[in-house]
């Protein structure tokens, strides 16, 4: 199911992409999924998530890339710049991806909500590192961080190019991480709706006697041979452009 997402002079991670579509709570959102396939998290009591031991997760021929360590809220991940010039060794979209994994990891000292987590500092502070690369490709708009009008229309044209698969057999992890960042609520449902649900990713609306999922409301977003793919890589820099 296709080519790898491009940025300007990069390639979009998942969690990039939900950004774009659906801002920080689709961000986190694509993060827990991904913790949950690395089977470092679990849902906890109804409506929340929480830490639980590592498993074998994921494909074994498509294992995901280790979480590294969370350095300190509030240094950049960048090198300072010189002269006005973009810092050499500037981090790519991949390490800005699994950043924002392992701050909503460890925020997990107890069982927590989904909107909790969207809020605790250092989550705040990795959705911000996130922004910077997507900043530094030109889909956001300066100053306020909003996506370009071009960024929009990319994000849309993505999620048709790449319609909810019909079977889940033969997909990576990583095609589950895109799918939910293209598609949100309808791809956690054909992906993890278990753990979408227990969760609270998903909503129940109760019809009489019945408990019955909420239609979601929209069709809003790491890579995989035979399904969706993605590829991590660098930055470009200035602000407006497209996708």
């Amino acid at each position: 199911m296709g080519d790898c997402v491009h940025g300007a002079d990069a390639r979009r991670t998942p969690h990039e992409i939900a950004l774009l579509r659906g801002g920080p709570r689709a961000a986190v959102t694509v993060a827990v999924v991904a913790l949950h396939l690395r089977g470092v998290l679990e849902a906890g009591p109804p409506g929340t998530v929480r830490a639980s031991r590592p498993t074998e997760a994921g494909d074994a021929e498509h294992p995901l890339p280790p979480l590294p360590p969370l350095p300190p809220v509030g240094v950049p991940l960048d090198p300072p710049a010189t002269d006005g010039a973009r810092p050499a060794g500037a981090v790519d979209t991949t390490y800005r991806a699994l950043i924002l994994e392992s701050a909503v990891h460890g925020a997990l000292d107890e069982p927590t909500g989904l909107g909790e987590l969207v809020r605790h500092p250092e989550v705040r502070w990795a959705v911000a590192e996130v922004r910077v690369g997507l900043a530094e490709a030109g889909l956001l708009t300066c100053p306020l961080l909003r996506p370009t009008r071009a960024a929009r229309r990319r994000a849309r044209a993505l999620r048709e190019q790449h319609p909810l698969p019909a079977v889940r057999r033969g997909l990576t992890p990583d095609d589950t991480l895109l799918a939910v960042a293209l598609h949100g609520e309808q791809g956690l449902r054909v992906f993890v709706p278990r753990f979408a649900l227990r969760a609270g990713l998903t909503a129940r609306v109760r019809i009489g006697n019945k408990s019955m999922l909420r239609p979601s409301r929209s069709s809003g977003t790491y890579g995989g041979s035979g399904g969706f793919h993605y590829c991590g890589g660098g930055g470009g820099g200035g602000c407006g452009g497209g996708m």
